[in-house]
């Protein structure tokens, strides 16, 4: 397989050799129910399905497990506030994530499981860690200790007496360095029966315990957000390496999105919903603003990013259109070449829609020169392309969804395409005026049109 991918723990790319022949596993590490959807939250969950469609595409079977943390002392300390009971809490903003995920096309996770359905996993790995001498109860909490683990900070490449992991100065640990397994049950809040006493799961024992019950000891990819490296993904691999178990092969993270140069978090109040940018905009447009950039950017949000994005795609989804209203609707066919080697080169989404883009205009050249053949074989390729990154305009998933959009928005991008082709003819007969009567009618239309190198862009004045 010719896939590289940029590996957090060795800092370089390396080829992607599965586990298994034929098939690919992946863990990503998913939403903390505790508010709603941001697209900070759904970034991740986009990045990871463009890895999981193009190793399918690579004829893999893929196995993505995409885990649900249920029980936090954030959602505790909402639900307490809200006057709601921590479970319902919890289930009504992972309906959210869930609603979230299907509205920018996110394939379904293979599983998602909840770290509240497997206490008897995790006590199980708790106690392998013990009969290795990695783990320790005191005062009701289970703890890892740190030092009995020679390779501690290798994954986020720190020095072990560098680190600090942010667990506040309570408790009996023995070590500021270790961290919690198990917390001991506190009144009024939720706990489970185990060996030390009641309590509930600390948030790195979970991902370990549930990632190996799905995948086994060893699997391929572990993914989440750059956010995670430390604490989390170094305690999971500690914990999981002491247990005896080999862990995960690759380590992937994507980058964050921000506003103002800060990540976006609730603590900053500088979200953006899911619900809110989709009435602004459809949920393929939006996931086409998200899966843009390479995974591995930060993405600086702002309206104009965005509206440019919408205005991109408009763009690839009215030359799909104007191929199926004047020949025929196109089938997916052959990716281009530089489509390709983007996608092999870690994932190289900018490179991919360059490609796309590409392919548009030759297509759109041949449509306007009257090459139906030519034309159909672009329309093709786009179809196939765009299918990889989530984003074909004639996927059925993207029928059903019209936002602020209604569902004319294919006709309408034909008619506006075929008057910029005739406002460009014009421009190039030299005749002004004609060019300014069609000008005239996309600004009447209520249509922004904006010219670049790569020809003119547009998009609806309320977006």
């Amino acid at each position: 397989m010719s896939l590289r991918l940029f590996d957090t723990a060795t800092r370089k790319q390396r080829d992607f050799v599965p586990l298994r022949a034929g098939a690919a596993s992946i863990y990503v590490c998913g939403a903390t129910v505790q508010g709603l959807p941001h697209i900070g939250h759904v970034r991740s969950g986009l990045n990871y399905d463009v890895l999981r469609r193009w190793l399918a595409h690579k004829g893999l079977d893929v196995m993505l497990v995409r885990n649900v943390t249920d029980i936090d002392d954030k959602i505790l300390r909402k639900a307490a506030a809200a006057g709601r009971p921590w479970w319902e809490w919890a289930s009504t903003h992972e309906r959210a994530f869930d609603a979230a995920y299907d509205a920018l096309g996110c394939l379904p996770a293979s599983i998602e499981p909840r770290a509240t359905g497997h206490v008897p996993q995790m006590v199980e790995l708790i106690e392998r860690l013990m009969e290795r001498g990695h783990a320790y109860a005191a005062g009701g909490d289970v703890y890892f200790a740190v030092r009995t683990f020679p390779e501690y900070g290798a994954l986020s490449h720190q020095k072990v007496d560098d680190v600090a992991q942010g667990e506040g100065e309570g408790g009996a640990k023995r070590d500021p360095l270790d961290f919690t397994l198990w917390k001991a049950a506190k009144p009024g809040e939720p706990s489970w029966a185990t060996p030390w006493g009641r309590g509930r799961p600390g948030w790195h024992l979970e991902c370990s315990a549930m990632s190996t019950f799905y995948l086994g000891p060893q699997f391929d990819i572990h993914g989440g957000g750059l956010d995670l490296v430390f604490p989390h993904h170094e305690n999971e691999r500690a914990q999981s390496n002491a247990a005896g178990d080999p862990f995960a092969r690759y380590w992937l993270h994507n980058a964050w999105v921000t506003m103002g140069g800060e990540k976006m978090s609730k603590s900053l109040g500088n979200t953006l919903s899911i619900d809110v940018l989709l009435r602004r905009v459809r949920g393929v447009e939006l996931r086409y603003y998200l899966v843009g950039p390479h995974y591995r950017s930060s993405i600086e949000y702002s309206d104009a990013a965005l509206h440019e994005s919408v205005a991109a795609y408009r763009r690839i989804e009215s030359f799909v259109h104007r191929v199926r209203e004047r020949i025929g609707t196109p089938e997916p066919g052959t990716l281009s070449p530089e489509f390709v080697e983007a996608m092999d080169d870690d994932l190289g989404t900018p490179g991919a829609l360059a490609a796309i883009h590409g392919t548009v205009r030759e297509g759109n050249s041949a449509l306007d020169a009257g090459d139906r053949s030519a034309a159909m074989r672009a329309a093709e390729s786009v179809r196939a392309m765009t299918g990889v990154l989530g984003l074909d305009p004639l996927d059925p998933h993207w029928a059903e969804d019209d936002g602020t959009v209604d569902a004319t928005t294919g006709a309408l991008s034909a008619l506006v395409e075929d008057l910029l082709a005739q406002r460009q003819d014009a421009r190039a007969r030299r005749d002004f005026a004609a060019a300014d009567e069609v000008r005239d009618r996309l600004t009447a239309a209520g249509v922004s049109v904006e010219d670049s190198s790569d020809g003119p862009t547009w998009s609806l004045k309320d977006v």
